[in-house]
């Protein structure tokens, strides 16, 4: 039972061309703006992290849409083989269909969109804002594995912002990369003391407020 009047959840399950993937939906009232998490390597709408991560933006009045971009099966075969994490088009096709069937909700239509994506996640979220400039106001990547988004990283025009771990030398070094090749309107974070999973104290909270500042000033400045 949900025990907050102000916040709506829902479960979903988005019907796309090549699989029916589920998701969950938490709506505050009067939100600015929903915010669709693009987990990566290994991980789902479940994880741990990016719930924090959601639960601070609803409070922040966004809405968010945590969803899984495999379906179980593809899954329990990527736990074992990981193919399908790296599958950067695969993921973003899937992501991009679940910005076309929010565009084509009633209640959410509205909402100007932004983009939450971890790890090989990230590359999605980042080639999905390329594909959908009109509709993608804002991007965040938490330890993303931004390279992965190859030439689109070039393309994309939405403000986006690249949090990553201090200690994170190797996904730290990709991000300044690709920091140099983004054209649109972009910051790079670095989180002292933090290494890829920002499973340091405090260091998560970090990483939700630099996303949660970063998506309410671009996502409230778009026409809803």
């Amino acid at each position: 039972m949900n025990q907050e009047p102000w916040l709506q959840h829902r479960s979903l399950s988005l019907p796309l061309a090549d699989a029916e993937l589920d998701a969950d939906l938490a709506l505050p009232a009067g939100a600015s703006g929903i915010v669709l998490f693009a987990h990566g390597s290994g991980s789902s709408r479940f994880s741990p992290r990016n719930r924090m991560v959601a639960d601070y933006l609803n409070h922040l009045g966004l809405a968010t849409l945590l969803l899984d971009l495999l379906t179980e099966d593809e899954h329990r075969i990527d736990m074992l083989s990981r193919e399908f994490r790296f599958d950067i088009a695969l993921l973003t096709r899937r992501l991009l269909a679940a910005i076309d069937h929010l565009r084509h909700d009633d209640e959410l239509r509205q909402l100007p969109i932004g983009l939450f994506g971890a790890s090989t996640g990230a590359a999605a979220a980042l080639k999905a804002a390329a594909e959908r400039a009109s509709d993608v106001a804002a991007v965040v990547s938490r330890g993303g594995r931004t390279d992965l988004a190859g030439t689109a990283l070039q393309q994309v025009k939405a403000p986006t912002l690249l949090i990553v771990g201090e200690w994170d030398d190797t996904v730290l070094a990709l991000n300044r990369e690709s920091a140099r090749q983004l054209q649109g309107p972009q910051r790079l974070e670095v989180v002292p003391g933090a290494s890829h999973l920002f499973e340091e104290p405090g260091k998560l909270e970090v990483v939700a407020e630099l996303a949660g500042s970063w998506l309410l000033t671009h996502l409230q400045a778009q026409p809803k």
